[in-house]
């Protein structure tokens, strides 16, 4: 799969900065002179001890979709959790979190600034398509680790010119060919119509939508777009009612998502089933529509929801919300964000465990060798598995419906690997 124009100008919008880093930067081993020995001479030490590992993360705590600012507390309280514990292999982790509004010129910006003056270890998660297409050609050419990035575009998976980039969650058309055979099960004549964000995120789930249902009877008949500068998104949902269209598909980051459910439940006229992604799928977003008002609305997950009931006796959760308790007492422990950040970074320990060699170098290749490892965060079923030719280390969702005041899954888990094989092959 190729990179789309959006994803290609997102990159471009950072050029000049990322000309000047490679003509005027210098790799953080070559300023320290700290590169490993004996077994794994020659690679890279920087951000990396015996005792410390410092890890860098750049998200959207302030703008448009400040809402995934809250993943940084999940991730920051994991490690404060482990670093109680002694660390990961005797090492305590410090989490250095940076603000890039979610701009991708000021997400390169950070991620120079992690890489240069904080001389992190890897950059673990940098939050959105935009911005991690604007700071991957950078953190590749510094061979820098980018492992598990926050945004599910099949790119991260499929690219093999940025080895040191990898994502984590399911990609955008494998959750799109969920619904899709969702939709061939339960409404085989659908017709769908869709708001999507007019980027690479919203672009690739709906090209995979499109894919998946290619040649059934169902059918999309309405589009429309949205950029993240629009203050609503109340025209483009005006329009799609006047479709008639029995599926909605929403394709949102949260500020919309919340716009788009509201609009829907406002409009008694227009009664479609409200399929709303996954990354919009948080109760964050839901709650201030009102729960009456998003009865029945489907969506799909691969990590346990911290508001579901079933899970309050789950080692894991209990686990996760004692230290919410004790690292962020603000929090909501019921805020899939914040389960979502703990997960990653659980994931993440895994790799870090996995290195042959504690380096930026043996990173790379942990995060491409996962043999089905658990993570005590995910759903039943799914675990992290990556390998040649396979760069998708989470491939399983299962659907869920909203009723009362929280989400219950329903069916079984879809292994898209399985069932569909990984996007672009």
């Amino acid at each position: 799969m190729h990179k789309t124009t959006a994803l290609r100008a997102a990159a471009a919008v950072s050029a000049a900065l990322l000309l000047a880093t490679a003509c005027s930067g210098r790799r953080g081993n070559d300023d320290n002179g700290t590169a490993a020995d004996g077994a794994c001479k020659g690679q890279q030490t920087t951000g990396i001890t015996d005792k410390t590992v410092k890890l860098g993360g750049i998200y959207p705590l302030s703008g448009p979709a400040s809402a995934y600012g809250t993943i940084s507390t999940g991730v920051d309280t994991y490690f404060k959790h482990v670093n109680a514990k002694g660390g990961i292999d005797g090492r305590k982790v410090e989490f250095v979190v940076r603000d890039d509004g979610y701009q991708p010129p000021k997400a390169v910006e950070e991620a120079r600034r992690l890489v240069e003056r904080e001389k992190v270890f890897a950059v673990f998660q940098s939050l959105g398509t935009p911005s991690t297409a604007a700071v991957w050609d950078y953190l590749n050419k510094q061979k820098v680790p980018q492992p598990f990035v926050a945004t599910g575009a099949s790119v991260w998976g499929t690219d093999d010119k940025h080895p040191w980039t990898i994502g984590w969650q399911p990609d955008y058309v494998s959750e799109a060919r969920v619904y899709a055979k969702y939709l061939k099960d339960e409404k085989p004549k659908a017709e769908v119509a869709v708001l999507f964000q007019n980027d690479d995120f919203g672009k690739d789930l709906l090209g995979g939508f499109k894919e998946a249902v290619a040649g059934s009877g169902i059918k999309v008949v309405a589009e429309e777009s949205y950029e993240v500068t629009d203050p609503s998104v109340s025209a483009q949902m005006t329009s799609l009612a006047r479709s008639g269209a029995d599926v909605l598909l929403d394709v949102t980051t949260p500020k919309f998502g919340s716009q788009a459910l509201a609009a829907d439940a406002k409009n008694t006229e227009w009664n479609p089933l409200h399929i709303v992604n996954n990354v919009s799928s948080s109760a964050a977003v839901l709650k201030p529509v009102g729960f009456k008002n998003v009865q029945g609305v489907v969506s799909a997950t691969y990590f346990k929801d911290p508001a579901d009931p079933q899970w309050a006796d789950d080692a894991e959760m209990k686990a996760y919300k004692e230290a919410l308790r004790t690292y962020a007492p603000d929090a909501d422990p019921t805020n899939q964000f914040h389960a979502y950040g703990w997960a990653a970074a659980s994931s993440l320990h895994k790799a870090l465990d996995a290195m042959k060699c504690p380096t930026r170098e043996g990173l790379r290749d942990a995060v491409r060798d996962l043999k089905d490892v658990e993570v005590g965060m995910l759903l039943p079923g799914v675990t992290l598995a990556t390998g040649a030719g396979d760069a998708f280390p989470i491939e399983t969702m299962q659907l869920m419906r909203f009723k009362g005041e929280r989400w219950q899954l329903f069916g079984d888990p879809v292994d898209t690997r399985k069932e569909f094989g990984s996007p672009g092959h």
